[in-house]
């Protein structure tokens, strides 16, 4: 083992911005292959372990919201901590050790990959002889929190062209930019947050006054990011054959259409660039929630829009890459002056 290791602020620049890079195309080549052991999975027993250990249904609305923001503040901190004492005690085995282990962390907050995976077996599970609408409630049901079962053909459509465009935000253009401005430990923290409030960032009767830290918490994160995701996409339609224009139009209108902030920056872009109607109506929990449209409806949906959502989930995810790139070698020539 040697000595300790000390990078300089440029050196940290550079090894960063190439792990950034090359997790990057670790995700569009594999995926997760990690399982159970992906730090996603990891945080996600954390945070169930101590919704478990704080959480009391005899507390009152008060009590229940710090508890949630106690679950919060120890989720945060702990992944801050575990991920800033891997890269570094990686570091202090070799560099080069630290630089994989960059590289693995990097890959791992990404998800391009896999949306496009279980977004596509949504699509050949419509395509399927016999049961193709159960088939595809099955398949969308991977990857949406609403329930599936009163979904018909066209809803499920949508539900997969909607998971693509939102997770545009939260598994590609976020974690890019928490990446270029803080490296894995940021990235890392930003995937906590997000996982958070996809596991108790619900407004129910269990999680309304509990999750509302984390539901908070992840709007003020995805705030940014959000609406990057939203312009590029817009861009990625004009590039990609898509309506541009319309995307852009639907964008400035319908891009609050959601009671979440962020939630259909990327959606109302997605619907104009396909020239469909998104979102709507849906069941949640077993209740009807009234939601409103985003998009005009010039055609109906059909399968190839979950391949076409994809295409450009891709050509915003590069160009995310790019911009990234553009700005972290300004900072380095900043620092090399």
């Amino acid at each position: 083992m040697s000595g300790p290791v000390v990078l300089s602020a440029l050196d940290t620049m550079v090894y960063g911005t190439i792990a950034i890079v090359l997790g990057f195309v670790l995700d569009l080549l594999f995926g997760d292959p990690i399982g159970r052991f992906h730090p996603v999975c990891l945080i996600g027993r954390l945070i169930s372990a101590l919704d478990k250990c704080l959480y009391r249904e005899e507390q009152t609305d008060r009590q229940k919201f710090r508890k949630g923001l106690l679950l919060v503040t120890l989720v945060v901190l702990i992944t801050a901590a575990v991920t800033g004492a891997i890269l570094f005690l990686f570091l202090q085995i070799h560099i080069y050790a630290a630089f994989l282990a960059a590289v693995l962390l990097c890959d791992t907050t990404l998800a391009m990959r896999d949306l496009q995976l279980e977004s596509m077996k949504v699509r050949r599970a419509l395509r399927e002889p016999e049961d193709a609408l159960e088939k595809g409630r099955q398949a969308v049901a991977r990857i949406v929190g609403r329930d599936t079962q009163y979904l018909d053909e066209k809803g499920v459509m949508r539900a997969a062209v909607e998971t693509v465009a939102e997770n545009t935000t939260d598994g590609v253009v976020a974690p890019l930019f928490y990446l270029f401005l803080g490296g894995p430990v940021l990235a890392m923290v930003y995937k906590a947050v997000n996982t958070m409030d996809s596991m108790i960032g619900y407004k129910n009767d269990r999680y309304l006054f509990f999750g509302r830290a984390a539901a908070k918490l992840d709007d003020i994160a995805n705030f940014i990011p959000a609406r990057i995701a939203g312009l590029l996409w817009c861009f990625s339609a004009a590039i990609t054959g898509a309506d541009g224009k319309g995307a852009f139009r639907i964008w400035k209108r319908d891009r609050f259409n959601h009671e979440s902030p962020n939630s259909a920056q990327t959606e109302s872009a997605c619907a104009g660039a396909l020239g469909i109607r998104l979102a709507g109506d849906a069941w949640y929990f077993g209740k009807k929630k009234e939601k409103p449209f985003i998009g005009d409806a010039k055609r109906e949906i059909e399968p190839k829009d979950i391949f076409r959502a994809n295409v450009m989930m891709y050509v915003t995810a590069f160009t995310t890459l790019l911009m990234g790139l553009v700005i972290r070698v300004c900072v380095m020539l900043i620092l090399l002056g």
